[in-house]
């Protein structure tokens, strides 16, 4: 889940002008695309249910390859793929907890979450639950998981940035701005219809390039998977162990445990991220959801495979002693791959190798952003501010919010820009880590318990929110995430207590037991009336509850 990332000055200098200018063209090819997408998809964009469900239009190839653009994010490509360089198996059950995460949501979440007039999970648990109390707690809860998200990703896409046109330091504030102010296009103008279209233009280029590169790691080894694994094992140094889990964590009890509480934090997390979710809620009909499940899933599946192919090919022609000492972490793993697989070191081949790589890694971050601030914007001006209830003179008011929405996309995305300059030279595990644990901790509980359980209540949400964030929260703040380790977010100092890495172990738990609690100790509400508004712009559909029975 780490996208910690410095800058590669020696790589980007090797990588020659051919390089430079090539990455300059490709770039401004995915930008002006990009944003000619966007354009053609604000045409309509002038009620909530363009903007929030344009998606709908995409049809279930489009959904689902949409879905799986938004899963494929930075972390996906630069930590899972130095994971595998440097931990073997450990980096492999990421991968595998990856594409485990995404089969999840497409087969128990994806039909659940349909609905007309659902833009949001406040939209949908007050739909579910008849209960507009819960929009608040779904909306904080939204924007704690999603703001330490997007503050990583516009970071790393500043330090790709100037990886990539080799720039000095000096100039990283300048390209994480401009990354945001991208981000900003993207998403207030394009909607979800408009980020769908980049989702989809993202994932056919990262597929593109991460299978050239594993297939110029599989030829190096005869196109033996064997051979390049016994290669990486011999390389890494760590003999059998490279081949055992538990490298990454070590292989005593606090160390499985942590690992055990990282696949979950990962496979939870990941499945019910709120840019995610908000995917689904526009596709329609059982026969289209199981195409887009296809259509998400096999990308996904893919790329991963690639990843590890390549994370392998790291650790046997870069090796860890080198990855290590560009990155502690790995995650320059996938482009310091690019040198080792130039047959001349500096040679035109690996600079346009560099360039091609360097801008699928800028693409996908930017798109993994805008569509991350889309949600977070929704969240804000649907959630905490309330959904246009104007009856008659509804067209007025759904123009507000969604004026509403475009400025929340401004105020975050600035927000997020702001924060990102400002932690520069610090490792964003924490945060990173902070963002996993609080979705797989927060929003597994309330939306598995309001699908599948009969008495669930609004109480039982808040119960879930306001228990369980604060958990997260000091348990991070005193794990050696946090301090402790030379790669924890102070270096320099030790007061973590809690020996885990992740805290997802206990507060995944503590969620859905607080989340049971509170529905358990609060009398349940005798129904609204049929005609009753709930807030979500619609009337509330007749729960059976048939699936939890």
């Amino acid at each position: 889940m780490s996208s910690h990332m410095h800058p590669l000055p020696s790589l980007a200098a090797s990588a020659g002008f051919e390089g430079r200018s090539l990455a300059l063209v490709v770039f401004l090819a995915f930008v002006a695309i990009s944003l000619l997408l966007c354009g053609l998809a604000a045409a309509d964009q002038d009620d909530p249910e363009h903007f929030y469900a344009g998606g709908a239009s995409l049809g279930p190839v489009g959904g689902g390859l949409a879905v799986a653009g938004d899963y494929v994010s930075a972390a996906t490509l630069l930590s899972t793929t130095g994971s595998v360089a440097l931990a073997g198996t450990d980096g492999i059950l990421f991968a595998l907890a990856t594409v485990g995460s995404l089969v999840l949501v497409m087969t128990v979440l994806a039909r659940p979450l349909r609905g007309s007039g659902v833009y949001t999970l406040g939209d949908f648990l007050t739909e579910r639950l008849a209960d507009r109390s819960v929009r608040t707690a779904l909306g904080i809860a939204s924007l704690v998981v999603l703001f330490p998200l997007l503050v990583v990703q516009l970071s790393t896409a500043g330090k790709i940035m100037t990886s990539m046109f080799d720039l000095p330091d000096g100039a990283l504030t300048g390209c994480t701005v401009a990354s945001g102010l991208l981000m900003v296009c993207y998403s207030a103008f394009g909607g979800m219809r408009g980020t769908g279209y980049i989702q989809i233009l993202k994932t056919f280029v990262v597929l593109a390039v991460v299978l050239l590169v594993a297939g110029l790691v599989l030829d190096r080894f005869g196109w033996s998977p064997g051979s390049l694994f016994d290669a990486a094992r011999q390389s890494s140094g760590r003999g059998s162990s490279y081949a055992v889990p538990g490298l990454q964590f070590g292989h005593d009890l606090a160390g499985r445990l942590d690992l055990l509480g990282f696949l979950a934090t990962l496979v939870l997390g990941a499945a019910c991220m709120p840019h995610i979710t908000m995917r689904l809620h526009p596709m329609r009909g059982t026969r289209s959801g199981r195409r887009a499940t296809t259509w998400a899933v096999a990308p996904v599946a893919l790329l991963c495979l690639c990843v590890v192919v390549i994370g392998l090919g790291a650790a046997a022609l870069v090796g860890p002693k080198l990855i290590t000492a560009s990155d502690p972490g790995g995650n320059t793993s996938l482009l310091m791959v690019t040198t080792a697989l130039d047959p001349e070191a500096g040679g035109p081949r690996h600079s346009m190798l560099f360039a091609v790589v360097a801008c699928a890694v800028f693409a996908t971050t930017l798109s993994t952003v805008a569509g991350i601030t889309l949600a977070a914007a929704s969240s804000v001006a649907r959630d905490l501010a309330g959904p246009s209830r104007d009856g008659g003179r509804g067209r007025r008011s759904m123009a507000g919010e969604v004026r509403l929405a475009r400025w929340a996309v401004a105020v975050v995305g600035a927000l997020a820009v702001f924060v990102a300059t400002q932690t520069y030279g610090r490792n964003p595990q924490v945060l990173l880590s902070f963002s996993f644990a609080a979705a797989a901790s927060v929003l597994p509980p309330v939306l598995l318990y309001a699908i599948f359980r009969r008495h669930f209540t609004a109480a039982g949400v808040r119960w879930a929110v306001y228990g369980t964030l604060p958990l997260v929260a000091v348990l991070m703040a005193f794990s050696p995430a946090a301090s402790g380790t030379p790669i924890s977010l102070f270096p320099d100092r030790d007061f973590h207590w809690f020996p885990l890495q992740t805290p997802g172990l206990v507060t995944i738990p503590a969620g859905f037991l607080l989340a049971l609690i509170g529905s358990r100790h609060v009398p349940v509400p005798a129904p609204p009336d049929a005609g009753q508004d709930t807030g979500s712009g619609t009337a509330p559909a007749p729960v059976t509850w048939a699936a939890g029975r």
